[in-house]
């Protein structure tokens, strides 16, 4: 099993802040409880027994399979499907461990939760694909939330999950998205009526378009949380392409 990347080393006054908030909020792993240090919030142990997507998956969704299949291969949903990203690249398979720490950041406000998220989506940079978007120096996208549920929640889950992630790749985050109109909750919806409940509900923002102005615009990264049919991110990914970014890719941190 991929062992998880090792954390970058803090700047001493990090190192010391870290340290100073553990002796006044002892942290501890959100799966089994164990004590932890410096501002940690999920044991190695923990970390390693979290299933992760691995070969053989659709290059297109990261949708797994069980067996022996030795070529790249779609998996017969995408087959049959064009989206506007290149392919989604998600690290763990769903898991009421992993989908309770996704929950617990968005619903529980359990920011400190995200740092780990973005630790695992960093996992996915182990796949060749992602090279040129590394060598590149691609920005990492969060899909946005609109501006009332925002409100509401003090914060966009994709946001930090991006920017925690930004710290062990060192790309660029860019609130490149703006969600135009507020969508009815997507859970219950087929993907039919996921697509035209999302359409004209994001647009390019005035940092994605000061990018696009000033860089080659090769590509953007786009992250979010959980891909479960792919229609979020492939109305956004049209509409980065639309604005002039030649390529999209999706980094998620686990397949729904």
């Amino acid at each position: 099993m991929m062992k998880l990347t090792a954390l970058p080393e803090f700047p001493r006054l990090k190192r010391t802040a870290a340290r100073l908030l553990d002796l006044l909020y002892p942290s501890c792993c959100a799966v089994c409880n164990v004590g932890l240090k410096d501002g940690r919030a999920l044991c190695e142990d923990c970390g390693e027994d979290l299933p992760r997507v691995v070969e053989p998956f659709c290059q297109s969704c990261g949708e797994m399979f069980q067996g022996e299949i030795d070529d790249a291969f779609a998996c017969p949903n995408c087959s049959k499907l064009k989206f506007a990203f290149e392919f989604a690249r998600p690290v763990m398979l769903r898991d009421e461990r992993t989908l309770d720490m996704i929950h617990r950041l968005k619903y529980s406000r359990e920011i400190h939760l995200a740092g780990e998220l973005g630790r695992l989506a960093s996992e996915a940079f182990s796949d060749p694909r992602l090279a040129s978007a590394l060598e590149g120096h691609w920005p990492l996208v969060p899909v946005p939330l609109h501006r009332k549920r925002l409100r509401h929640r003090h914060f966009n889950q994709a946001a930090e999950i991006a920017r925690a992630l930004s710290s062990h790749i060192g790309l660029a985050v860019l609130n490149g998205l703006c969600r135009t109109r507020q969508t009815e909750t997507q859970t219950l919806l087929s993907r039919k009526q996921r697509m035209e409940n999302l359409r004209g509900a994001f647009c390019i923002s005035r940092n994605g378009k000061r990018w696009i102005e000033k860089s080659s615009s090769a590509g953007a990264l786009l992250v979010d949380d959980v891909l479960t049919t792919g229609s979020t991110v492939h109305e956004c990914a049209g509409i980065l392409r639309r604005a002039g970014f030649k390529k999209v890719i999706v980094v998620t941190v686990m397949r729904g």
